[in-house]
């Protein structure tokens, strides 16, 4: 007889769910598909951080909206366990393609390190996309394109946003 596995706990369910959504590109593609042809920033470069920010903004969304929650520090873990994992996973292809190690979960660290000092930084900021989005905008090499201003403020606004809108789904908030 086949053991199956126990049920997932409605918390490792919520961080299943927040690295599947962390992960998904869908929205990455949409905005993609918003920018201009020509750019004064790489299109592939966009694209990649773009990604970066969305994971990023997962993992402090969960932090800010459950601040003062005792669910707080055991659903963070379990995030940023499963995004240890794939970056580890996505680490070691990337190396074997291009003939290079590279660490994906110590690049996550250094651009969440930027925009935190971003943010402290600009303190008197009344909302953070308004930092966040010309630090995204410098990340893809020019702090003065707008349009990577905006998809950077975009991506960050919408990813916050959704998080919420799961906690309130499965009453977390």
């Amino acid at each position: 007889m086949k053991e199956t596995d126990a049920p997932k706990s409605a918390l490792e369910q919520a961080g299943e769910d927040l690295f599947n959504f962390a992960i998904d590109r869908e929205d990455v593609k949409w905005l993609l598909s918003q920018l201009p042809e020509h750019t004064d920033v790489s299109l592939g470069t966009v694209e990649y951080e773009l990604q970066i920010l969305k994971i990023i903004s997962v993992g402090w969304g969960t932090a800010y909206l459950l601040e003062n929650s005792p669910d707080k520090t055991p659903l963070l873990e379990l995030y940023w366990k499963s995004i240890y994992e794939f970056s580890k996973s996505l680490s070691e292809t990337t190396g074997l393609m291009i003939g290079k190690d590279i660490d994906y979960f110590e690049l996550l660290k250094d651009r969440l390190d930027l925009y935190v000092k971003a943010l402290s930084e600009q303190g008197e900021a009344s909302e953070p996309a308004a930092v966040i989005g010309p630090e995204f905008a410098r990340n893809c090499g020019n702090r003065d394109d707008l349009f990577a201003f905006m998809a950077g403020s975009k991506m960050f606004v919408s990813t916050i946003s959704r998080v919420k809108e799961y906690f309130e789904k499965i009453h977390l908030i």
